[in-house]
Order: structure tokens, then sequence, then C-alpha cells
């Protein structure tokens, strides 16, 4: 027999009241409520931001999009200064790994620079103290000239030979036209060589070359530091500069900073002008130096011009593919300091 009058087959469960708590007291039925799945943190905050932009741009759409193309240039500079970064730095990883085997000066660290301030035109080297041996401009024929440049090579002899990690370079180009195509920097390596290296040649000749390019004082340490990366196979960690006392500020200063070489790391060593060509010798210095202080880098106005006066061969200058680090600064041309990145900033 059939217990279920209803003509079902199984029972079937009946809900007298709906789901929940019932309260006595109150005749309520307490809705049980579901917890709600909060959403990511991070997604509400960027919907809550991309909410406001769009509300902001409603109201001033061109300010909105000056201030989001100003922020995304400043994120492209950025990127772009971390990549330099992070490639200049790779790059010296790369050339501590054994630049030994590849460079044949690996091993010396520091610069000791002469600079050049005449071509030596005599066909021997007996006179080579004697003025009519060397090609002087007008300004420069003065009694004892000749003993002031002998003087400058004899003290970057003596100055490499103090420091068993020196390199020595001779700066300076084929400056004079009469003179012929023949270097300061090679003449003054000659004479060197003509004096026996002044009791210093087991010593300092096989690390005594020279940089044949340089038109001016700037060039002169610039061009020095690029000729050291192409020797070694690295920069300077210490610079010394040897010319005429007089032109210190000049050299220890202006071309110091221009290339934002440490102040600690670079040392000068003065010689005397002769008596004779003192007092000109100051004020035609005075004089260069207030258009180095205008003109930094010597790449405009009158500095610009003496330099091509000072390249009557038209040679091709090959820097900076010596020193691809710092191909920026070869390149710049401007009163304010470069302010791109330079590789003795990342040495120490």
């Amino acid at each position: 027999m059939n217990n279920y009058p209803f003509g079902s087959n199984s029972p079937k469960s009946f809900n007298a009241y709906p789901r929940g708590d019932f309260d006595i007291e109150l005749g309520n039925i307490k809705r049980t409520r579901r917890s709600k799945v909060s959403s990511f943190y991070p997604v509400r905050m960027i919907k809550s931001l991309a909410n406001r932009l769009h509300y902001y741009y409603k109201l001033h759409p061109l300010l909105v999009f000056l201030v989001s193309l100003a922020f995304g240039v400043t994120i492209l500079i950025g990127l772009s200064l971390y990549e330099h970064h992070y490639r200049m730095l790779r790059n010296y990883r790369k050339l501590d790994e054994g630049f030994s085997n590849y460079y044949p000066y690996a091993k010396l660290k520091n610069l000791v620079m002469v600079a050049g301030h005449s071509v030596y035109t005599s066909s021997s080297c007996e006179k080579v103290d004697k003025e009519d041996s060397w090609f002087l401009e007008p300004y420069q024929k003065n009694p004892g000239q000749a003993t002031t440049f002998l003087t400058h090579i004899k003290e970057g002899v003596e100055s490499t030979a103090q420091d068993g990690a020196a390199l020595l370079l001779f700066s300076g180009g084929e400056t004079r036209k009469d003179a012929g195509p023949r270097s300061e920097a090679q003449s003054y390596w000659t004479v060197a060589d003509s004096k026996g290296w002044f009791g210093k040649e087991e010593s300092v000749k096989w690390r005594a070359l020279t940089e044949e390019h340089a038109r001016d004082s700037f060039e002169n340490l610039l061009f020095s530091v690029c000729r050291f990366r192409e020797l070694t196979g690295t920069y300077p960690q210490n610079i010394t500069v040897v010319s005429y006392d007089f032109k210190e500020e000049r050299f220890a200063n202006l071309h110091r900073s221009a290339i934002g070489f440490p102040e600690s790391q670079f040392f000068y060593r003065g010689t005397p002008a002769s008596s004779t060509a003192k007092e000109a010798a100051l004020k035609g210095e005075a004089l260069v130096r207030t258009q180095f202080q205008h003109d930094p880098y010597g790449c405009i106005g009158l500095l610009k011009k003496k330099k091509v006066g000072r390249d009557p061969f038209h040679r091709s200058i090959p820097y900076p593919n010596g020193c691809p680090e710092i191909e920026g600064l070869f390149r710049y041309c401007g009163t304010a300091p470069y302010q791109g990145s330079l590789p003795w900033a990342y040495q120490n």
C-alpha cells in the first residue's frame, strides 16, 4: 500500500520556513550573509586611478595629456640612462676579463702627459738646447726657449721613472706648416731618445709613446686620455701633466673640470718659462685662460679658429675610435660642463 497519497514514489522534504536562523523572540529569520570575495588590492587601485584619470581628462583634457606626455618622456629618459650605465659597466667587466691578451700596455695604470710646444727641425740631435734647432713662432723666439722644451721632456721622463705603473705620452700634432709634416710629439720623443732618456732608458723607453694629433692644450689632455685607452684597454687612474708652471690653472682646473676627471687623481708638474719671456707669457696665458673659461671645449670662436690654423696638413683625427666610452665627450660642444656618463666615475 502506498503511504504517500500525492502520487509520489519517494518522500520529498518540505521547508516550512526559509533557510536561516529563526529568532524566537522577534519572530524574524536571520539570514546568513554571504562573505564577499574582495578584489585583489592592486587591481582595485589601478581601476580607481583609471577612473580618476578619466574624470580629470573630461574636465581638463589638454592638461592631462601634457602631464601624461611628460611622465612618459621621463620614464623613457630614465630607462635610457639606466641602459647606458649598465652597458658601460658591462664593457668594463669585459675589459677586466683578460684584456692583457689584447693590449700591449695593459699593466700600466697611470698617465704622464708632456704637452708639446714646438717641432724639432734640426737634421741632427747635437744642438737640442739651441733655438735654431726648433721651429719657433715669433712669440717663442727668446733666449733659453729651447731649454724649456728640454726641461719638459726631462721632467716627463723622471716622473715616469718614479712610477712603475705609468705610461709616458708626448702629445702634440703636426702644427706648423713651415716645419713640415713632423709632429711635436715625435720631436719630443726623438730628443728624449737622443739624450739616452736622461739615464732612465731601461726603465722608461719601453713605456714612452706619442699622441700625434692634439692642436691645443685641451686636446693634449683629452686625446692623451683616449690614446691611453688604446694602448692599455682602460682609462688612467691618475693623470700627471707636465708643462709650464703658468699654465697650471688652465690644465688643473679648466681642462680637468671639462673632462670631469677627479681632482684628487690629477697632478701637475710645472716648470718656469725663460726669464726673458715670462712677462709676455703671463699676459698671453691670461688671455687664453679667459677664452677657455667662455669656451671650455675649444669648439667655437677664436679657439676653434686657432685649432684649424694648427692643422696645416689636414690630418684626420682617429679619436674617439679608440675610446668609444667617451664618444659623447668628444662630440660635445657647449659652455656648460658635459653631463654624460664618464668611465672614470666607475673605476673606483
